[in-house]
């Protein structure tokens, strides 16, 4: 019999992102409901990691889906995913904004001296929040033994309450809007993070 789970994260990236926002994701004593999210799509996607291939930093993305995809930015941020789609095509869903659930006391020792509608809000403030950094990349969110867990709710929130825009931070043709409008949100949510363009870096 297949698991639900599995069977929905086997899917599109695009697909997944919207059907991930209200799952909550608990790890190191945090549960955070997922309010912001944006689809990666491998070698179709400029915008992604994966686009010109398999590398070390991204072979957690060609495996198979349901794994945590934890990576490092800007010499300071981990940032966190989930893989999604057909093993081998390096697809992903990053975990942008959420709210604290459970575990408040953990998350305000984390995340001291900063407001609690802050405290995930945005996805290097979501992965400290959680304890993810570089030792959970590659983490089985799918493995019941695994020291993470994803919970998806039954009924899916109506599109009505979903947001579409621009991803953030992404530069070049993966930052257009029109052709990748591929960040999702919950309307009204207060967790989830300002929309900001990429910056062009000078040379």
């Amino acid at each position: 019999m297949t698991d639900p789970l599995a069977a929905l994260l086997a899917r599109d990236s695009t697909e997944v992102a919207p059907a991930l926002l209200g799952a909550r994701v608990t790890h190191a004593g945090v549960t955070v409901r997922i309010t912001e999210v944006e689809a990666y799509a491998g070698a179709v996607d400029p915008g992604s990691h994966a686009y010109r291939g398999r590398t070390p930093r991204t072979e957690v993305m060609f495996g198979r889906a349901g794994r945590l995809y934890v990576y490092f930015t800007y010499g300071m941020h981990f940032c966190a995913n989930v893989v999604t789609g057909p093993e081998g095509e390096a697809s992903a869903v990053l975990l942008r904004a959420g709210e604290v659930e459970a575990g408040h006391e953990v998350a305000a020792v984390r995340r001291a001296g900063v407001r609690e509608r802050d405290w995930a809000r945005g996805p290097a403030r979501l992965a400290v929040t959680l304890g993810l950094g570089r030792e959970q990349n590659g983490l089985d969110l799918l493995d019941p033994a695994t020291a993470a867990r994803l919970t998806v709710p039954r009924r899916q929130h109506a599109a009505a309450d979903i947001r579409t825009g621009p991803r953030v931070g992404v530069s070049g043709p993966g930052g257009d809007g029109e052709a990748f409008p591929w960040r999702f949100w919950l309307d009204g949510e207060p967790s989830v993070s300002p929309y900001r363009p990429a910056v062009r870096r000078r040379r």
